[in-house]
């Protein structure tokens, strides 16, 4: 987690409470899932990627791309929906992404990515909800 204050808090028990035990492990204690185990990385209907820790959107499907890695890939995020923090952990320099309205950690961002952004958001499938688009009648 960042030192920073989010508009979304809750204690230890109400996060534990509203989370997975993988949700838990990834979201709140910066894990990692692992590749390839989450069916969000084949999801391919219109609709957003939100925020399982507080339901803020995050991504529009639009946005996804398939990257080969094993995790749900964006190559931009809805604006103002990130946050970033330097990950100095496994010997590496990376760019940390969190939800900025809860600061739950969903995955990382690399520079190698596709136009138009060249940016690469591999995030973790369980941090996510998916919520299809609904079809005007």
């Amino acid at each position: 987690m960042t030192e920073e204050s989010f508009p979304v808090t809750r204690t230890d028990d109400e996060w534990r409470a509203r989370l997975t035990p993988e949700q838990y492990q990834v979201m709140r204690g910066h894990g990692t899932e692992r590749p390839g185990s989450c069916a969000l990385n084949h999801e391919k209907r219109a609709g957003v990627f939100e925020c399982a820790g507080c339901d803020q959107p995050l991504f529009r499907s639009g946005q996804k791309f398939e990257s080969g890695t094993g995790w749900p890939s964006f190559f931009d995020p809805l604006p103002g929906a990130l946050g970033t923090t330097v990950d100095r952990g496994y010997g590496m320099v990376r760019t940390e992404v969190h939800c900025s309205r809860c600061g739950s950690h969903l995955g990382h961002v690399f520079p190698d990515g596709p136009p138009p952004t060249g940016l690469r958001y591999c995030i973790n499938g369980v941090a996510l909800n998916f919520v299809p688009e609904i079809a005007p009648a």
